[in-house]
């Protein structure tokens, strides 16, 4: 759910909207913000260069406030403008809320890191050659607990395009599938499992403790569960695939309980930059548990990005202007997403309408970020 299959490439052309709110007292001492130039070009080689439908970008800047940039189109019918107020599927950036929440209930004690699957889910991971005994719930946030991954069950997204999942039938298919290599798998079925633990302790629905954990805390008014609905409520694009032929399929709507606790949320780029945000910012958790969460193991490349690291529920990647940035990346048919947070606490995060096909497109995506996150206000 981080990297889109390669498929076909070339999309239809590119427009450009910029929009900068940047609060400026005046007073000699204020920063100088600027117009976020190298970010912009590097938006638009998305689109330009790659032919992405559409893709926008967010920074928010503690000195300089919010700036935001589209480019090419959120609707291929319409042609209406690509926008980074629009609410989006952010896919595995999920996995980063649900390893939040655990790590909310693990710091009042009610989950230990250390424990056993089994204690909390006895009998869930019993099969194909796994023990729950020996499983642990750190092991799930990182990705080192050797489970297979179901997605790599379904050959297209047609096949669960518009099917209920229950948890446990998740579960249950990756189960059927051979045991990945020792070290780091990166695996959505960690986090349903991680997601069956949260209700397990809490007594609620994974999607209440989310929502009064950290959706109603910082006020995310565009980030909701949608459950069984396929459609995205309120102002969104349209998300594309690229067909075997050329063409465009469009895959807006969606049945997303596949992915569910690892991928399931609808989110905008306000709303990610905020979350993220709050993380080092000691809102969502005490330092102990921030701690544990950037407590990495290093992540296969193939699928995240040269230099990443993968901690509980988070990625961490050295910044070419000094120390690490914190995030996550999400990829489901139609959307992409990238987002995380700097030393200096800018965040940003980049949203496309169609899946980055190439691995050169992808390099280009993360640049986005990159530049974002070091580029200087002058």
């Amino acid at each position: 759910m981080i990297r889109h299959r390669i498929t076909a490439l070339l999309v239809a052309a590119a427009t450009v909207t910029v929009t900068a709110v940047a609060p400026a007292p005046a007073r000699a001492a204020r920063p100088r913000c600027g117009d976020h130039d190298a970010t912009r070009t590097a938006l638009e080689r998305m689109t330009r260069v790659h032919r992405l439908t559409g893709a926008a970008v967010r920074i928010d800047d503690p000195r300089c406030g919010a700036w935001t940039a589209g480019s090419g189109v959120a609707d291929r019918r319409t042609h209406r403008p690509m926008r980074a107020d629009l609410r989006v599927r952010v896919a595995s950036i999920t996995k980063t809320f649900t390893a939040a929440t655990l790590l909310g209930l693990a710091a009042r004690g009610r989950i230990s890191l250390d424990a056993p699957v089994e204690r909390y889910l006895p009998g869930l991971l019993g099969r194909g050659g796994h023990d729950g005994r020996e499983i642990t719930v750190r092991s799930l946030l990182r990705h080192t607990s050797g489970l297979p991954d179901h997605m790599d069950t379904f050959a297209s997204g047609e096949e669960f395009r518009f099917r209920h999942f229950e948890p446990e039938e998740l579960v249950a298919r990756a189960l059927t599938l051979p045991r990945p290599g020792p070290g780091w798998h990166y695996s959505t079925t960690n986090y349903v499992i991680a997601g069956l633990i949260v209700e397990k302790v809490s007594g609620h629905p994974l999607e209440d403790e989310v929502r009064r954990r950290i959706i109603e805390p910082l006020r995310l008014r565009d980030t909701y569960w949608p459950g069984d609905g396929t459609r995205i409520r309120g102002p969104h694009p349209r998300g594309y695939i690229r067909t075997e032929t050329g063409a465009w399929a469009d895959r807006t709507e969606m049945n997303t309980s596949v992915a569910w606790a690892g991928g399931a949320l609808i989110s905008s780029p306000r709303d990610v930059n905020r979350f993220f945000a709050a993380l080092p910012g000691g809102r969502l958790l005490p330092p102990a548990m921030l701690a544990e969460m950037r407590r990495t193991v290093p992540a296969d490349p193939d699928r995240v990005w040269d230099g990443a690291s993968y901690g509980l529920g988070l990625i961490g990647t050295p910044l070419r202007c000094g120390g690490t940035w914190w995030g996550h990346a999400g990829d489901i048919d139609g959307f992409t997403s990238l987002a995380g947070v700097a030393p200096s606490g800018r965040t940003v995060t980049v949203v496309f309408n169609e899946n980055p096909a190439t691995q050169e497109a992808w390099n280009d995506e993360l640049n986005i970020a990159r530049t974002a996150l070091c580029e200087e206000n002058r």
